[in-house]
């Protein structure tokens, strides 16, 4: 039984990275919240996983900072501010429906006020 709930977490786990990884592509999907995700069900099924994705040349150092202050640097959010409005932005363009441009427009403003909530790290921490 314990094998079968490692499997899973280690399945959830590895879901999470490919939600993540996909959020970096697509305008309204998440990419740290599933990165967190993922680093937890790696916690409870496999520890060298955890510590792989949390080495990670690429997205391992948002990552740490993120469990460990809770907050996310400036330059993180200035990028991620700049790739959310510029997705959706492009997608507003090709849209045709007037009621999905704005649908558009408000979630990203919300995504925005969202990401602006959080905590910014200074460069000396």
């Amino acid at each position: 039984m314990r094998q079968f709930c490692k499997a899973l977490w280690f399945s959830g786990g590895m879901g999470s990275v490919a939600l993540g990884v996909l959020g970096m592509f697509l305008p309204l999907l998440p990419t740290v919240p599933f990165l967190l995700l993922a680093t937890f069900c790696f916690a409870k099924s496999s520890p060298k996983w955890k510590e792989k994705i949390l080495r990670h040349p690429f997205i391992g150092k948002p990552l740490r900072e993120w469990l460990q202050y809770k907050g996310i640097r400036r330059k993180g959010k200035i990028c991620s501010l700049l790739f959310l409005w510029a997705s959706i932005l492009t997608s507003v363009y090709f849209v045709a429906l007037l009621w999905l441009r704005i649908v558009l427009l408000v979630v990203a403003a919300a995504v925005t006020l969202h990401i602006l909530s959080f905590k910014t790290i200074k460069d000396d921490e």
